[in-house]
Order: C-alpha cells, then structure tokens, then sequence
C-alpha cells in the first residue's frame, strides 16, 4: 500500500511506527524537491563553533531553516546578514528525528538590484562607523613609483590601457596580479592580492610595490559586486601601500572607492594619477636649472663687484708707512739742532753771570755768608747737606737725559718699534689679500661647475647665430650662418634648411611577466 493513498475509513489501514513515518516523509521531501531556489529575507544568522553556517528565511507568513556546512561555506558567494533579501539555492532535507525540513543552502544571492543597493548602504555605514572612510586614514601616493603592482584580469582592454598610458607618460617597472573581475572568486581573489602585495619584501626577489591599482571595466551593479564585498574594502584598509581604485566608469561607486586612498574613475585615470609626464618634468627641471644658473651668476658678479670696490678703497702699505716716517725724519732732524741751541743758550748766561762775579764782590759776599754760615752752626748743617745732595742728584738726572748717548739709544729704541709696527701691518695686509684672493678662486671655480661649460664635456653643444643662443629648429633655419660651441673649440656652419626628426615606431610591449 502506498503511504499517501487515502485509506476509506473502516478499511483494513497498516500501522507505522513513528521512525518509518519521518523516514518516508525525510525521503519523499528529498526525492520530490531535490535542487530548489527559494527566495527570502534573512532572519536570524547564526555561526557554530564547529564552523558550521545556521540562519533562516522568511517571508510575511512562514520562516524555513537553512543551514550550510563549514565546507560549503566559500562556496556560497556571500555571508547572510540579517534583513537582507536573497535567492538561497540548495537541496530540501528532513530529519527524521526531529520531524523537521530544512535547506541546506549551497549558494546565495541578492534579490534584484534594489536588495543590492540597500545591502550595499547597510556596509557602507557600518565601515563608516569604524572610521575605515575617514580622510585622515588616506596616504598620500608616491610622486614617483619605481613598482606599481595592478590587480585585474589578464583578459580584456582595462591592463592594456594601464600599459600604455604609463609608457606615454613615465615607464615604470608594472607587476600585475591577475584575479576574477567578477563571480563568486572575485571577492576572494582581489583580498588576496592586495594582501599578497604588501606582503612582499623590498629586497626579495619580487619587490614589493611602491603603489597599487585595483581595475576593472566598466558593469552592471552585479558585475561589480565583488568590490562591494567587505572582504575586500578591509584588504584595501589594511594595505600598507597606497591603494588607487579605478573599478567601473565614472558613474559607478563601489565600496573599495570609500576606502582607498584615491578613486579614479577609470583604468586609464589611475595610470595618469600614479605617475607625471616626464617630458613636463624635464622641461620644468631645465627651467629650475636656467634659473639657478642666473641667479648664481649674479651672486657672483655682485660680490666680485663688492670685492673689488673694497680692495680700491683699502690703502697702500707705503701710504700707511709715509706719514709716521716724515714725522720721524723731521724729529730726528730737530733733534741735532735742538741740543746745540740749549748747550749755547746756557753757555750765553753762564757768562752773563760770570761777568757779575767780581772778586771783591764776592770776597764780601763770602764773607757774609761765612758769617750767617756760623751764626746758624750745625742747626742748619744736616739739612744743608741733604738739600744739597738732592739737588746735585737731580741735576745730574738732567744731565744724562740730555747726552747725546741716550738720546741716539732712545731715538733707536722708537725706530725699531716703527719697524716692528710697519712690518705687522705689512703682513696683516698681504693676509688679508690673500684670503680675498682664495675666495674669488674658490667662487670661480664654483662659477665654472654651474656654468654650462661642464654640461657640453657631457656630450652637449652650444649653437648660436650672430653671438645669440639658438634653440629652436626654426630659428636655425632663419639663419644665415651658424656657430656651434663644443667642449673643446667651435666651428661655423652655415644655416638653411633643417632635417625634421624620423617618426620612431613604436615597438611591441616586452611580455609583462606574470606572478605565477
């Protein structure tokens, strides 16, 4: 008898036992349903110690448990979270046990793009609450990359572009990691390769990046959804590197755009955005460079000018030496003249005196003195004496000061002096000049380092017509003659019609290599 025919009541109907009802019933949902896909929200979300998945789905009327195993779990293309409108995809299973079905979800998906696009706001402001978008957490990029590592497909035009914008811009050394762009492996994938980058070491044999790209082209909403995977905007977070993202066309706003360090809004934008124009930079180098010499030679050229006014105004040696020998001329000259004079006009009153001296005048005036002499008696005797013999010294004083020894001993004293001072001042002189001649070869020899000669030792040269600088073809070909400095001489070459550069052809891209 089969267990779903309706017995008529009063017939001869068989008795199970409770464990052969649930087996029939376990077997019948299994076998009936099989494969099924069932959409609803999400409900309650559980995750076991054993690793295992539990959560349910719902609608305004029924709920239905799901479950999926641990190993089932990468597989499934997305963690539940709770609110979330999904399509679940797996087999029916009953237990027997319990009396109770279940689905043992093996995929899941969002329901429709509108599901999507709230899930999408519901991450957004969790990551926003940790703080993952602010601006303070965002590097600034390299100026300059020696590496940049670009995580995308290998397939498709999106590396292709990368490429070649950086060649046209400023060639660097480019490692690419390929990854699934889309499908349930693109999340995983780019996760890996963002943290795979930044666990490079600088040295090793691979390098470690100085930036990184994260591309992609453009695509619906479930076509980007991978980079709207928390797996991935955490990765980007967490990179020690910066991070431009450049997933989609402009219009397109996916997670990793919050979280990165910069967003460009295409593949072809992030390569401009990692690296300057050389040609721009060189250009702007060669200006820097004009500049600097100009000023450096004006530098000079007003401290020579400097040099040179203080070295006019600075007095000769013999100039400072002219005034102190005159004087000391003419007081050696007075000086002879000088003594005779005082010798005769003392000679001339001693005699004027001695005609005063007459004996008998000086016989009484002796005798006076006499008296008064031994009317004072030896009161007056010690005193005398010592009056005497003070003014017989100091006269005697007077006398050696005015000999014509001392004063040639004196005068020759003074004269080496004179010497001794004319012969430092002459040194101090020659110092001085030479310590302003070793700075003007000091900055010429710095002049000749910046000057333009150093740069045609290099292999450059120098073209000029009628004593000006030519720099451009145009003005070459205007010219009716021309003169070209080399390092080592100049030549004169007539001007007229000048050669256009050949067009180079653009070779094929060395392969780039891969990762694996």
């Amino acid at each position: 008898m089969d267990l779903l025919d309706d017995p008529q009541p009063g017939s001869n109907t068989p008795e199970f036992t409770v464990s052969e009802i649930a087996g029939s019933v376990k077997k019948l949902v299994e076998a009936e349903l099989g494969w099924v896909r069932i959409k609803g929200e999400v409900g309650r979300v559980v995750q076991a110690r054993s690793g295992h998945l539990y959560f349910d789905l719902k609608d305004d009327r029924s709920v239905l448990s799901c479950m999926t195993w641990k190993g089932q779990i990468p597989a499934l293309g997305m963690i539940p979270e709770e609110g979330t409108e999904v399509v679940a995809e797996g087999k029916m299973t009953a237990s027997g046990f319990q009396s109770k079905f279940a689905l043992n979800a093996q995929r899941l998906t969002i329901a429709g793009e509108g599901a999507l696009m709230a899930l999408l706001e519901k991450r957004k402001k969790a990551l926003a609450a940790e703080g993952l978008f602010d601006e303070s957490r965002k590097k600034p990029l390299p100026y300059l990359p020696d590496i940049i590592g670009v995580v995308t497909s290998l397939q498709g035009v999106v590396i292709r572009d990368i490429m070649h914008r950086l060649r046209d811009r400023f060639p660097r050394k480019v490692l690419v990691w390929p990854v699934a762009v889309q499908g349930q492996a693109c999340a995983p994938e780019v996760a890996r390769a963002i943290d795979g980058f930044n666990a490079m070491s600088p040295g090793g044999a691979l390098p470690r990046p100085d930036l990184i790209i994260v591309a992609r082209g453009g695509g619906s909403v479930e076509d980007l959804w991978g980079f709207n995977e928390e797996i991935v905007a955490r990765a980007a977070a967490a990179s020690d590197i910066p991070l431009i993202s450049a997933v989609g066309h402009e219009t397109d706003t996916t997670l990793i755009d919050f979280v990165s360090d910069k967003r460009a809004p295409t593949p072809t934008a992030a390569a401009e955005l990692a690296v300057p124009v050389r040609h721009e930079l060189a250009a702007g180098l060669e200006g820097q460079g004009a500049r600097m010499g100009q000023l450096l030679s004006q530098g000079l050229s007003r401290r020579d000018q400097r040099l040179r006014d203080m070295a006019r105004a600075l007095p000769r040696p013999d100039a400072l030496l002219d005034t102190p020998r005159q004087r000391l001329d003419r007081a050696v000259e007075k000086l002879g003249p000088s003594l005779m004079t005082g010798v005769q006009r003392r000679r001339v009153r001693l005699s004027d005196v001695s005609g005063l001296l007459r004996p008998a005048t000086l016989s009484r005036r002796v005798a006076e003195g006499q008296r008064a002499v031994s009317g004072l008696g030896t009161r007056l005797s010690p005193a005398l004496e010592r009056s005497v013999s003070r003014r017989r010294d100091a006269l005697a004083a007077i006398s050696r000061r005015f000999r014509p020894d001392t004063l040639a001993s004196e005068s020759a004293r003074q004269r080496q002096r004179f010497e001794d001072l004319t012969a430092r001042l002459s040194a101090a002189g020659a110092r001085q000049i030479d310590s302003w001649q070793k700075q003007i070869e000091a900055r010429g020899r710095v002049l000749n380092t910046l000057g333009y000669e150093a740069t045609l030792e290099r292999g450059f040269a120098v073209v000029r017509s009628e004593g000006r600088v030519v720099t451009s073809a145009k003005v070459a070909k205007k010219a009716g003659a021309l003169e070209i400095q080399f390092a080592d001489g100049r030549m004169d070459v007539a001007g007229g019609k000048v050669a256009t550069a050949p067009s180079k052809k653009r070779g094929n891209p060395p392969d780039q290599g891969s990762l694996f």
